[in-house]
């Protein structure tokens, strides 16, 4: 399996003294995938290498893939096929005009298929078919679902548990606490630390927990199949209802989480990802090590900024006495 290399990687693994402080928890670490260093994607890149690197095996010369119009994902798919010399497909759900991450996939080369419709549950099977229309047409497609959430792309985690592994330095596992969106960055994860003690606590934040725990043991079986690995044992994943107000929509609490990592540790989160997942760990983290593992999406991070408490836009002068 050939691997195109796009992060730096290792990413830094960080205790949160001071978040652990206010939180009254055990000993609390955090995995920087937020500095990836590939464009402003964070842990999208783990994924993308390794199915970039597999359709560069095949010989392929089209990555087709969707999201939503502020998808942290379809920007950095653009950016990295483009990186790798392949053309980039994209099919977007809702209104496509006017955000920073289409607008950083449009600059990339990418060429935008409007779903018409706000039903994100069909973006999947119009890449697919988007996909044979440009095997009919000669082209040699890579069709890959949200998120890059196949066995292939899961890979990407797979290999960061290994890392994460390597770096822990406590005598006790932890619990891993990160969002779950289309399920393959926790599903690779989940697949990686199979015959480890770790524990593994998921924010699903748009499918109901029953559904997206059923995708993702499927998918990090047929991820540990791939690595001829041992196979994931499901009582070390918990995935948790994280939806609240609904998809990209942050409810009170996550604000209030996503502000008080902000302020305790200077990392920006997102509504859609970030925020639901460090909510979940306040709610849930008790006295055994923790770790939680920032996903990025720096674009999705700063729009919510301005609604942070104490934010104006008002620019205030500060004078020393006597001063004109």
């Amino acid at each position: 399996m050939t691997r195109f290399p796009l992060g730096v990687l290792p990413t830094p693994l960080v205790r949160a003294d001071r978040l652990r402080a206010v939180l009254g928890c055990g000993p609390l670490w955090t995995k920087r995938d937020d500095l990836t260093g590939f464009g402003v994607a964070g842990n999208k890149v783990r994924a993308l290498e390794h199915l970039l690197g597999d359709a560069l095996a095949r010989g392929g010369d089209v990555l087709v893939t969707g999201g939503g119009p502020d998808s942290n994902f379809v920007a950095a798919a653009a950016q990295a096929a483009r990186v790798a010399g392949l053309d980039c497909e994209l099919v977007v759900w809702g209104d496509p005009h006017g955000t920073t991450n289409l607008a950083l996939a449009t600059a990339a080369g990418a060429r935008i298929h409007p779903l018409g419709s706000a039903d994100r549950g069909r973006v999947d099977g119009e890449v697919e078919r988007l996909g044979a229309e440009l095997a009919r047409q000669g082209r040699r497609p890579l069709a890959v679902p949200r998120g890059g959430s196949t066995p292939m792309g899961a890979l990407g985690f797979a290999c960061a548990a290994a890392e994460v592994v390597d770096q822990w330095s406590e005598p006790a596992a932890p619990t891993v606490v990160l969002p779950v969106g289309s399920g393959g960055s926790v599903a690779g994860l989940l697949a990686g630390l199979a015959g480890t003690d770790w524990q593994v606590l998921g924010a699903s934040v748009s499918r109901p927990p029953e559904e997206i725990t059923a995708k993702v043991l499927g998918l990090a079986h047929e991820t540990a199949a791939l690595r001829g690995s041992t196979p994931p044992r499901p009582e070390q994943l918990t995935i948790v209802d994280a939806r609240g107000p609904g998809f990209g929509v942050a409810s009170p609490a996550d604000r209030a989480a996503a502000d008080l990592v902000l302020r305790t540790e200077g990392v920006l989160l997102d509504d859609t990802y970030g925020a639901k997942a460090a909510a979940v760990a306040v709610e849930h983290l008790g006295t055994d090590p923790a770790l939680l593992w920032f996903t990025g999406g720096l674009v999705s991070a700063l729009s919510p900024v301005s609604e942070l408490p104490g934010h104006s836009t008002e620019v205030r002068s500060h004078t020393t006495d006597g001063a004109p």
